[in-house]
């Protein structure tokens, strides 16, 4: 791949310590479709495992930085400065493509000259070794949905709900003209670049595209820490990027919920669906108190906010080891 003068496509990956994901991501680009007109460019941070060692084994472009000049924004900047594709897709170390038409399905959004960027969808696989409450089951076909706003005015008036659903972009399966990612490149924050550049995007004047069609697999098995963490760090950057208030919602129907979808799966047994049960639980408990301390501190004013999220998310929380606290 890397023997391309003009791809048309740039695949960028950032990797840390991604040995347990690289050995079959890797292939598994190898066999897209369009493999014969695509770059990957893999920018390393740091690792310590055998990511080095697994990277050069395929025909990629490899780039190394200091870990602490990454930066979920700038990293990916320096990975579109070195593509050479038309379209840049970004992803990331634990993802997977569902078929080898992914990067097929992620052009098929690019329907007019306006569209900046494509953005896929993450889904979990059937395996009993991920939670069975977030396995994948379709409720509908997969569509292309547009947005545009002619005047900014239009997207500055819409209710945050609505605001948060128009940028609920996604930088683990999405595909971007480079040029646009030139002219309106990611800022330089600790979470959510992704959601700062759609909003930043469509206030110049740019189309997204979403298009479930483009998927991949991605799934993280988390703790209660790394949930309460994560949660808290996501309310922080939808209310400051786009006003969005988080409310902690029903417990009780989130649970039922749960409850209802591990009775239907026959295929596991009865104690799994207990531990399973209670893991949901767990995560559910995390989330509701990471939204309740996110809304009374925000009621304490900004600046209080501001130093307790650097308190409890100064560092971006990272996802556990892939068999860490396992059910």
């Amino acid at each position: 791949m890397t023997s391309i003068t003009s791809p048309l496509i740039s695949i960028v990956i950032p990797v840390k310590n991604g040995e347990q994901w690289l050995g079959n991501l890797l292939p598994k680009l190898m066999q897209q479709q369009l493999a014969g007109q695509t770059e990957i460019i893999i920018i390393d941070s740091g690792s310590t495992d055998r990511s080095l060692d697994i990277i050069r084994q395929f025909p990629v472009r490899l780039i190394t930085i200091p870990p602490e000049t990454f930066n979920h924004g700038g990293t990916r900047n320096l990975g579109v400065q070195e593509s050479r594709g038309k379209y840049v897709v970004l992803t990331v170390q634990d993802a997977e493509p569902v078929g080898n038409d992914w990067l097929d399905r992620l052009l098929e959004g690019f329907i007019e000259e306006s569209v900046a960027g494509v953005c896929g969808q993450q889904i979990v696989r059937h395996d009993r070794q991920l939670n069975p409450v977030q396995w994948f089951r379709p409720i509908s076909e997969p569509r292309l949905t547009k947005y545009v706003f002619a005047d900014p005015t239009d997207f500055n008036d819409l209710p945050p709900a609505q605001k948060r659903e128009v940028c609920a972009f996604d930088d683990v399966n999405a595909m971007y003209r480079r040029d646009a990612l030139l002219r309106v490149p990611f800022r330089q924050i600790g979470f959510g670049e992704d959601m700062q550049w759609a909003k930043d995007a469509l206030l110049t004047g740019y189309a997204l595209v979403y298009n479930n069609a483009a998927r991949v697999y991605h799934y993280h098995h988390e703790n209660r820490e790394y949930t309460y963490k994560r949660t808290f760090t996501e309310c922080y950057y939808v209310y400051r990027i786009l006003g969005y208030v988080e409310t902690p919602g029903d417990r009780l129907a989130a649970l039922l919920r749960a409850a209802k979808i591990l009775i239907r799966e026959k295929e596991i047994g009865f104690a799994t669906r207990i531990k399973w049960w209670f893991y949901n639980y767990r995560l559910r408990t995390a989330y509701e108190k990471a939204v309740r301390d996110f809304r009374r501190y925000l009621g304490e004013g900004n600046i209080i906010l501001d130093r307790v999220h650097e308190r409890i998310c100064g560092v971006p929380p990272q996802a556990p080891e892939p068999n860490a606290d396992r059910v």
